[in-house]
């Protein structure tokens, strides 16, 4: 008995976390509002996929750390069995016991929903118990496929969830580029049809079954390429990307230009922090204070108001924001260059904190305004052309992010880019092998707030005024959030990592309540599943050059001759 028991911990034990991760979700309210958003129209809302999500994964996870099928469909079965058991014990208390006093969604609404809306509770906790356990079965189910057709599964959910939830951009869109409402055919108050996600589904199919070809006949025809004609097809492919990119914001209108050009923004502070962080493993806090420096700069010399101090071009004080932010971050490091870790963390932040407080300050206020911020910040001109709208504004950020790349991809490649990384892996080892850590630590902190002053200059062209709560500590917990869930060090993690935390949650507002909540849950999730990030960078492996041979031969030959 006490044998069965023990085998039997672990799935019970995560089957109850499963069922409390339910009941965290209904209590905070996520469940019923995710219930009013369909995905396919008549079959399944947002909520269902909440719910049974957890009994998903829970099966999935099970049955991939298992011995063997058997073991694993019992422990499924178990698991499942705990979850359902403390998700049904939470469902009869709040129909027993109002606690609406303490948690507000704790409504009758809430156990309507949890019991498919059936009148009889017990008929209800019947029907949330037998689908509960097919979540579990059909994720033990996904766990015993093969690899490459689960992730085709797991691409064409993803596919119908985002065009659900997408559903009023997408129609946008489709009525600025044709003539008509052809979204009607795609959507029926915001949910996807079911036939156009059977089709949705078929085509992720078909794609996926394509691909092995298409790689196939790449692998096969592109080294048989002459080296020249190698570089003219991945210039080929490099424009096509630049192409589309160009077209894009023409392409969406002028809300989705304004959540590119956000996206922008949060990349270039990104790709910044990314060589403190990413490179040189230095955990900076206050990198909003380079985003302020280089925001508040760009105000005061060339706004027409109040604080006007010469009106001067935005071209003129663009580069003259970038020097004031990496020399704010060469000051800022010279005080804690030999801190670490933790201690390092916490004195950076304080330093996010002090500018926003300088910044409200009535010292600096005939300066830069104080509480009242800097108002008519002009827009940058070419001559007579204005970067007035959004898809305007999204072509510097565009411009800047790609300089950017380029920069930090070949620092990351040189010399002083391995240095980092080495002061990264063991600061002490590296200190001993020669590195000058102080003047390579201090180097990072300096170029990293480049990115930050331009992203901050921008900013303030962009918006036409600042105010000091525009630069909170959140804006560097967002960022760093970024490189954790992208991948420290890896530029392609950055640009993920971006596009999930700023572009996504700006295209979903209406699950705005639950931005952090989700933040939380998936920097957990990271941490736990992916701790390298989503992208992580990649290994690199250096080649070793051969020793050069004496004159004379091998070194035991030329030894030999020598003794004789």
């Amino acid at each position: 008995m006490q044998r069965l028991l023990k085998r039997l911990a672990k799935p019970l034990s995560q089957g109850a976390v499963a069922g409390v991760l339910c009941i965290y979700i209904a209590l905070t309210g996520m469940m019923e509002a995710f219930g009013e958003r369909e995905i396919v129209m008549g079959v399944l809302d947002l909520g269902k996929l909440v719910l049974f999500g957890p009994f998903v994964g829970l099966g999935l996870l099970l049955q991939q750390q298992a011995p063997n099928r058997r073991v694993g469909w019992m422990r499924v079965l178990v698991a499942c069995l705990a979850g359902m058991v403390a998700t049904g014990l939470f469902i009869l208390f709040i129909d027993a016991v109002s606690i609406r006093h303490m948690f507000t969604h704790a409504s009758p609404a809430l156990v309507a929903y949890m019991t498919m809306g059936q009148d009889m509770l017990a008929a209800g906790l019947g029907l949330f118990a037998v689908a509960a356990l097919g979540a579990g079965v059909v994720g033990s189910g996904l766990a015993l496929m093969p690899a490459y057709l689960r992730n085709t599964i797991f691409m064409a959910a993803l596919v119908v969830v985002g065009m659900a939830l997408l559903s009023e951009l997408i129609s946008q869109v489709l009525r600025q580029i044709l003539n008509g409402r052809p979204d009607r055919l795609l959507f029926s108050q915001g949910a996807l049809r079911p036939a156009v996600a059977a089709i949705a589904v078929a085509a992720v199919f078909a794609w996926r079954g394509l691909i092995p070809r298409i790689r196939l006949r790449m692998q096969d025809r592109l080294p048989q390429l002459e080296p020249e004609r190698q570089r003219q097809v991945s210039l080929a492919v490099r424009g096509a990307g630049v192409l589309v990119l160009l077209v894009l914001p023409w392409l969406v209108g002028s809300y989705l230009s304004e959540v590119l050009a956000n996206v922008g923004l949060y990349l270039l502070m990104a790709l910044g922090l990314n060589i403190a962080v990413g490179l040189a493993g230095l955990f900076d806090l206050g990198y909003v204070t380079n985003f302020a420096v280089g925001a508040y700069l760009m105000g005061v010399l060339t706004n027409s108001g109040p604080q006007a101090t010469g009106e001067f071009n935005f071209w003129l004080i663009l580069p003259v924001s970038i020097l004031a932010a990496m020399f704010t971050g060469l000051l800022l490091a010279l005080p804690v260059i030999r801190m670490r870790g933790d201690y390092l963390a916490i004195a950076t932040m304080g330093f996010g904190e002090i500018i926003r407080l300088l910044a409200l300050s009535d010292w600096l206020a005939p300066l830069i305004g104080g509480s009242q911020g800097i108002l008519f910040i002009p827009k940058p001109n070419i001559g007579a052309f204005t970067f007035q709208t959004p898809q305007h504004l999204f072509y510097i950020i565009l411009a800047a992010s790609l300089v950017m790349l380029v920069v930090i991809n070949r620092l990351d490649l040189s010399l002083t880019g391995r240095r980092w990384m080495a002061i990264r892996d063991d600061e002490t080892v590296a200190n001993a092998i020669g590195i000058d850590t102080t003047w390579i630590k201090t180097l990072a902190f300096t170029l990293s707030a480049a990115s930050g002053g331009l992203a901050g200059a921008i900013f303030a062209s962009k918006l036409g005024t600042i105010f000091p709560h525009s630069f909170s500590l959140l804006i560097s917990m967002n960022v760093l959030c970024i490189i954790i869930v992208g991948g420290m060090g890896s530029i392609r993690g950055m640009v993920l990592g971006t596009l999930m935390l700023i572009g996504v949650p700006e295209l979903l507002r209406e699950f705005s309540e639950f931005r952090f909540l989700l933040y939380g849950i998936l920097l957990m999730a990271v941490a736990i599943y992916r701790p390298g990030g989503l992208m992580p960078a990649r290994a690199r492996h250096y080649r070793t050059e051969p020793a050069p041979q004496p004159a004379g031969g091998t070194p035991a030959a030329s030894s030999s001759a020598a003794s004789g």
